[in-house]
């Protein structure tokens, strides 16, 4: 599967901020979760959260109830946006790697 493909723009990580605050519940601003189980977001490459954000849109080749639900009505762009905003997150804190499989 591709990432998100976004004609003539980068993508917006300040946009993906603003785009992503409902993800902040349980990634964390930073993308270092807080709640066990909860993959860490801060640091992935982004074509890797691109993907898996579609994935989830699509709700085929990854199904989960929440993220299905949350990634439904992102658009391409705010994809491409959300996963500029995390990647370039730090990764962790006092060297603690946390949950990264998303």
């Amino acid at each position: 599967m591709a990432h998100a493909q976004i004609p003539g723009n980068a993508p917006d990580a300040n946009a993906g901020k603003r785009r992503a605050a409902v993800c902040f519940a349980c990634h964390s601003v930073d993308g270092v979760a807080k709640i066990p189980g909860v993959p860490n977001l801060a640091g992935q490459q982004r074509a890797y959260l691109e993907n898996a954000l579609l994935a989830y849109r699509e709700g085929k080749s990854r199904r989960n109830v929440t993220m299905n639900a949350m990634a439904a009505p992102l658009s391409d762009r705010d994809i491409a946006n959300i996963a500029a905003y995390f990647s370039l997150q730090v990764g962790s804190r006092s060297g603690d790697t946390g949950n990264w499989a998303m």
